[in-house]
């Protein structure tokens, strides 16, 4: 049998919501996007529990034949509300959410562009549209708009840009991308980190930028800040028609299990209610940023609750830098995905519920390791 180079991780026990049991320790743990900690609400695991004893597990079908249950007409209203858009789809989680959004284009589009640092599931979903795709440098306006601009005079291009991007928690310039997008265009936002984080209200990069228009087609993850499970495409009714009209995928596919529905309606009220969690989100990044930046060490200006640090890529020094937070009490979370970041990178994410004491501890950690660098 030939030897793969990609496997899973290691399997660790949360033991509560910040620390991992990993080889016999309980070490605290920056990992995963559940930002706000709406996993472990109250009101989010009872509304599960609820939905469950009441509705049971799944419709064991497609929308579009017996399985379209009034709770994801809800969840898709209150989502639209939520996010202040025309509409809401509902999708089976975040990454089918960017396939489905753009398979209802298919045969619309000419030409896609892609933020050369974009999410694996929009690189999927661009193929399926069977036409032209080219990369633009990484949030670069004037690169997208010099593309844009050697298209034909009859080009319908789609854009296609993470909002805010996890690897390393830079931000899209959205109102910029909009700017330079021709009347005939769209951009397809995957906003799945940027939603329930960025913005007053929490509705995503679009509100965090000043940026509306009804070229853009958002989607969302209701894994990350909802803290429940799911995705969604937030646009207006034509494009939601073709949705139900164009897409295979979300016709041939089984949606959310309704506990997580009812979970996923449970987070969003507290959204709605409780704008403290965001607060203490935006409190707890910049306490570890400031401390990082107070050390002399760059990092990039956004509001993003992620830290992303780059060593030597020596396997030596990756391993001494991996014993060196284990020895602080932290458990090493290198950020690696199969064709994107080098293993010598790694992501800290920050939640609204660590404590001072625990981001201050990662924070040291950081700061006294030398050849750290953004």
């Amino acid at each position: 049998m030939p030897q793969t180079r990609y496997k899973y991780a290691e399997t660790l026990s949360w033991t509560d919501e910040f620390h991992v049991l990993y080889r016999g320790r309980e070490l605290l743990c920056f990992a995963g996007c559940d930002y706000l900690r709406l996993s472990a609400h109250p009101a989010v695991r009872s509304a599960i529990n609820d939905t469950l004893a009441r509705h049971g597990l799944t419709v064991a079908a497609s929308r579009i034949t017996t399985g379209n249950h009034q709770l994801y007409s809800r969840l898709e209203q209150e989502l639209a509300r939520f996010a202040n858009a025309e509409t809401a789809v509902l999708a089976p989680n975040g990454y089918t959410a960017n396939l489905i959004a753009t398979q209802a284009v298919a045969g619309k589009v000419t030409h896609v562009l892609v933020d050369e640092r974009a999410h694996a599931s929009l690189l999927d979903a661009a193929r399926l549209l069977e036409c032209p795709i080219a990369t633009f440098k990484h949030r670069h306006v004037d690169d997208l708009k010099r593309q844009l601009n050697h298209l034909p005079a009859s080009a319908r291009p789609l854009v296609m840009t993470d909002g805010l991007f996890a690897g390393d928690g830079s931000i899209a310039p959205l109102k910029e991308q909009i700017a330079v997008l021709p009347p005939t265009g769209w951009l397809l936002l995957d906003d799945a980190h940027g939603f329930g984080v960025l913005g007053k209200h929490g509705r995503g990069t679009p509100e965090w930028s000043g940026a509306q228009s009804k070229q853009v087609i958002q989607t969302v993850s209701l894994s990350k800040a909802v803290g429940v499970f799911g995705g969604a495409i937030l646009t207006s009714h034509a494009h939601a028609e073709r949705i139900l009209s164009g897409s295979r995928l979300f016709a041939g596919s089984t949606p959310m299990p309704l506990p997580l529905v009812g979970g996923a309606l449970a987070a969003l009220k507290v959204l709605n209610a409780d704008s403290a969690r965001r607060k203490r989100l935006v409190h707890n990044a910049a306490r570890i940023k400031n401390a990082i930046r107070s050390a002399g060490i760059a990092l990039p200006d956004t509001p993003a609750p992620i830290v992303s640090v780059q060593i030597d890529s020596a396997p030596s020094a990756v391993d001494r830098f991996r014993r060196h937070l284990l020895a602080h009490g932290i458990y090493p979370t290198s950020a690696r995905y199969p064709g994107t970041a080098a293993s010598n990178r790694f992501r800290f994410v920050i939640s609204s519920e660590h404590s001072v004491e625990q981001i201050d501890q990662l924070a040291k950690a950081l700061v006294t390791f030398p050849g750290l660098r953004p």
